[in-house]
């Protein structure tokens, strides 16, 4: 019984494992060759070891393969390498290039003086949109790059002292473009309870001569202490840093001739706060008695301003104004029983629009 159970086992074993062998599909079919391995670049070359990895040492043990400070072997020996393309040839080789003269660069070259080009008449845009919205397209583009028109009417000084009970004025307007301009000055002080005691006006012409400078010429009219016309030249400019100075000739209808100098200088302290140092003085070539004027130097006067602008257009201030008279200017003003040199403290308004 035993016997049979084990012969009927073996049985089913062997056809078990013959069931799961099945037979192959491609049994019989010749099969395409298979692609041969690309072949090995570096065969037959010597490649170099690996480097070895560096091991930790102490301070005292010395570092394993000192001589791998050698250079390694090149991994490209025995590789022929493409040839490199060519460098372009210099296109100024041989050729002699001529030194600045001087050994100046282009930016040490002086400006050039040349005429500028013709006007253009036959403008293409004329034939497009017209030649009336053209030129008044030009026109515009004229004014905006200083063709343009414009005024300013500039209060300098508008003060009053408060020893002496007197006040004082300077102002200064203007008409016209970048070059040509017309220009109106006035100027006087005079007391409270006295009225004016100086005052004067002055028309003239200006014109840009050279980079801010003004040459002017015209009248000036003096209306106190007594009517006499003058006429006038000077020159108007501006210093670097902005240094502000004017000088002034004035020949009377009476063969007087006088000169005025005068400057200024504005220090910001901050953006509104400017203190302004001033001087002037004033010159004869004669002695002139009916207007008490000596020859020489005969008036100057400094003053020291500290404004605040609380606009830029719209600036109150407070200062100090030394006056001296000098020669025979304070010959005249002694003879009158007045001193010949005066302090005053002012408050005022510098203004313009």
């Amino acid at each position: 019984m035993i016997r049979t159970s084990l012969l009927a086992l073996a049985l089913a074993s062997a056809a078990t494992a013959a069931a799961a062998q099945a037979a192959d599909p491609h049994a019989g079919h010749a099969m395409p060759a298979q692609p041969a391995a690309p072949a090995d670049p570096h065969a037959g070359h010597a490649m170099p070891a690996a480097p070895e990895p560096l091991k930790a040492t102490s301070p005292s043990q010395p570092t394993q393969g000192s001589e791998a400070s050698a250079a390694p072997a090149d991994p490209h020996a025995g590789h022929a390498m493409p040839a490199q393309p060519a460098v372009p040839t210099d296109p100024h080789a041989g050729h002699t290039m001529a030194p600045m003269e001087g050994g100046q660069t282009a930016a040490d070259l002086p400006v050039g003086n040349a005429p500028g080009p013709a006007v253009i008449t036959d403008n293409v845009a004329d034939q497009v949109f017209g030649s009336e919205p053209m030129q008044r397209a030009r026109g515009i583009l004229a004014d905006e790059h200083g063709g343009s028109r414009v005024s300013k009417l500039q209060a300098d000084l508008l003060e009053w002292a408060p020893n002496g009970d007197r006040y004082s004025w300077e102002v200064e307007g203007w008409y016209g473009g970048d070059i040509n301009r017309f220009v109106f000055k006035t100027e006087g002080e005079g007391q409270s309870r006295e009225g004016v005691e100086a005052a004067e006006v002055q028309l003239l012409y200006s014109r840009a001569v050279a980079r801010y400078t003004d040459v002017q010429v015209g009248i000036r009219y003096d209306l106190e202490p007594r009517s006499r016309a003058y006429a006038t030249l000077a020159v108007d400019a501006m210093f670097p840093y902005w240094f502000e100075a004017e000088g002034s000739l004035f020949l009377s209808e009476k063969g007087d001739l006088l000169a005025r100098v005068e400057g200024s200088y504005d220090f910001r302290l901050t953006q509104r706060l400017i203190l302004q140092p001033r001087a002037e003085l004033e010159f004869a070539a004669q002695d002139i008695p009916e207007s008490e004027i000596g020859s020489g130097l005969s008036t100057g006067e400094l003053g020291l301003r500290l404004r605040y602008e609380i606009r830029r257009e719209f600036a109150p201030y407070i200062g100090v104004s030394y006056e001296r008279a000098f020669g025979d200017t304070a010959g005249f003003v002694r003879a009158r029983g007045e001193d010949v040199k005066s302090t005053r403290f002012v408050v005022g308004l510098r203004a313009w629009f």
